[in-house]
């Protein structure tokens, strides 16, 4: 039985872990996004390893079973390190497994978690004293087992630069194009959704359960138009008010209605909308960020630059010095 290595690429190495009784979706999100050889996107693509804490044979759902002959030394060595979940959300992380992790993270890789990956996460102490994310069913268990971690069940991933958590496995997919996003922009990163049929972007902060009925056709309706109307119109100036009108609702009825359709608030989709509308411009054109903030709705180009660094995680300097040749 050959070792699995998706070692096609020849960008920054990725390592992925397998674990006894997974789920071979949570696996599947990985390397799709990773492993695939993309020779039409003309960039430096990762190289993939799947790895699990002893080489050998690692069973999964459904009766089947996964061989790789890499172990904890590979899976430690990668520039990008994903634990996808963990057996057991009440058992103890091997030894072996925290020493990794910590290991790969002193060294300076990235270290992700999907869904229950991020109780390995926290066993290695690497989410102390941070924000962290993981499915709402495991919020409050995390919180129990480690004190020092800010779990923060409301969102879909939290990116903490160097440490990155998300919530189920569908979540995993948003936080795995958001690190595409962040190491090859959005173009990119967008090319990859098309490939996988999915949104080529959901914010982190979006949230992972909205636990409230179900919106009328009509009610959901009227706010998608308005969504689709302020899409066409960035550069006005655009408030709840203006919203909620489109939509012929009061504006206390439109905030509850948008939230329990989107999990988010009216003016911080219009923010994510914003900021995403300016990325092209900075890509592609040369017009200074004075055009490009006012060209898509900020008041100010102070604005601009805090919402573009808080979301992009670099101000739009950078970001263009980056990805101009995208």
């Amino acid at each position: 039985m050959a070792a699995v290595r998706l070692d096609t690429g020849t960008g920054k190495t990725v390592s992925v872990l397998l674990y006894p009784g997974m789920s071979s979706f949570e696996l599947g999100i990985v390397t799709e996004v990773f492993g695939l050889p993309r020779p039409e996107l003309d960039v430096d693509w990762y190289r993939l390893t799947i790895c699990a804490e002893r080489p050998g044979t690692v069973p999964v759902l459904g009766g089947a079973a996964i061989h790789t002959r890499h172990g904890l030394d590979t899976f430690a060595a990668a520039d990008l390190v994903i634990v996808p979940g963990v057996s057991d959300v009440h058992g103890d992380c091997s030894p072996e497994l925290v020493a990794a992790l910590r290991r790969a993270h002193d060294r300076g890789a990235r270290v992700v978690s999907i869904c229950s990956g991020a109780f390995a996460l926290a066993a290695a102490g690497l989410l102390d004293g941070r924000r962290a994310t993981t499915h709402w069913q495991y919020a409050a268990e995390l919180a129990r087992r480690f004190p020092r971690v800010e779990v923060d069940a409301d969102v879909l991933y939290v990116d903490g630069d160097d440490v990155l958590t998300s919530a189920g496995s569908a979540a995993g997919l948003d936080l795995c194009l958001h690190l595409v996003r962040r190491d090859h922009g959005p173009t990119i990163a967008t090319m990859v959704a098309r490939r996988l049929v999915v949104p080529p972007h959901r914010e982190g902060g979006q949230a992972q359960f909205i636990e409230t009925p179900v919106l009328t056709d009509t009610a959901a309706e009227a706010v998608t138009r308005s969504m689709t109307w302020a899409l066409a119109h960035l550069a006005e100036p655009i408030t709840v008010e203006t919203l909620a009108r489109r939509a012929n609702m009061s504006s206390r009825t439109y905030l509850r209605r948008f939230t329990r359709v989107t999990g988010t608030s009216p003016i911080r989709w219009l923010i994510g909308q914003r900021v995403h509308a300016s990325l092209p411009m900075l890509e592609k054109t040369t017009r200074s960020i004075d055009e490009i903030a006012a060209s898509v709705g900020f008041d100010s180009t102070v604005s601009y630059r805090q919402h573009f660094a808080r979301a992009m995680r670099t101000p739009p300097s950078a970001y263009r010095r980056a990805f101009r040749a995208v």
